[in-house]
């Protein structure tokens, strides 16, 4: 095992967590609450989702959500259309990632795959992507990411249609207009959809050259591990993780390094 992966196992190892995912097949684990642990923050937190910044980055398929200065990266691999990614965002760990976000204790950062329309056959994740890139041109993306999941369709009915998505994207003030719209219906950020999902397989590497899985996440740089991915769907217990990372973020670099 490579240090890496070790300092993700280490950290999580206690909690005993199961792999869980697209693609996987493990079951997730029971876990126990650990708390939350208490951190200054010296700048306001914002006051929502639709104050929170976001930007894509030099990249140019890294899409970043929140106070650039946190001292807390959490990367996540995710496809729209991945009703394990949906259980993150609206069961497991993503509120309370949500939440330190808007504390401005935590960063969060997101390549978008759309490999489940291959597998599954259809078009909704890649066309999901290309709306929440065209959410992002408009300043909207991280309102419009949490509207997805929070209304995702059955993973089989390929439901992210062009009407379903605006239809969505009409609960958000100020996110239609011609631009977006437009942007939705011609698929105009096709070659973003195409470089993102590449951007998710290259992170898989040799072992997992198809990509890691979704929903994968990386904290610092360091990936949590598909045998201890469990962790992301307690929210206490993710939360308490990125507690301790944050008071500690020099132990933990120097553990994955």
């Amino acid at each position: 095992m490579r240090r890496r992966e070790f300092a993700a196992v280490a950290a999580v190892a206690v909690l005993g967590m199961s792999a869980v995912g697209c693609g996987s097949g493990h079951e997730q684990a029971e876990s126990e609450d650990k708390g939350h642990a208490a951190t200054t923050v010296a700048e306001p937190a914002y006051s929502g989702l639709k104050d929170v910044p976001a930007r894509l980055e030099k990249d140019g398929t890294t899409i970043t959500v929140g106070d650039p200065h946190a001292k807390v990266t959490v990367h996540l691999y995710e496809d729209p259309r991945c009703p394990v990614c949906e259980e993150f965002e609206t069961k497991g760990g993503g509120p309370k990632l949500r939440a330190a976000t808007l504390r401005r204790e935590t960063r969060t950062q997101y390549t978008l795959a759309s490999f489940l329309d291959d597998r599954l056959r259809g078009s909704g994740s890649k066309k999901a992507v290309n709306a929440l890139r065209a959410a992002l041109e408009a300043g909207k993306f991280a309102e419009y990411h949490d509207m997805l999941y929070a209304h995702q369709p059955e993973e089989s009915v390929d439901g992210f249609t062009d009407a379903y998505l605006l239809e969505l994207a009409g609960r958000i003030d100020g996110l239609r207009g011609p631009a977006f719209d437009s942007a939705v219906k011609t698929m105009k950020y096709r070659s973003f959809v195409t470089a993102a999902e590449k951007a998710y397989e290259r992170a898989g590497g040799a072992a997992e050259p198809n990509g890691p899985g979704t929903p994968t996440a990386e904290i610092n740089g360091v990936r949590i591990p598909p045998q201890s991915n469990g962790v992301l769907f307690d929210g206490q217990i993710f939360d308490t993780l990125l507690a301790k990372i944050r008071a500690r973020p020099e132990e933990w670099r120097k553990a994955s390094s």
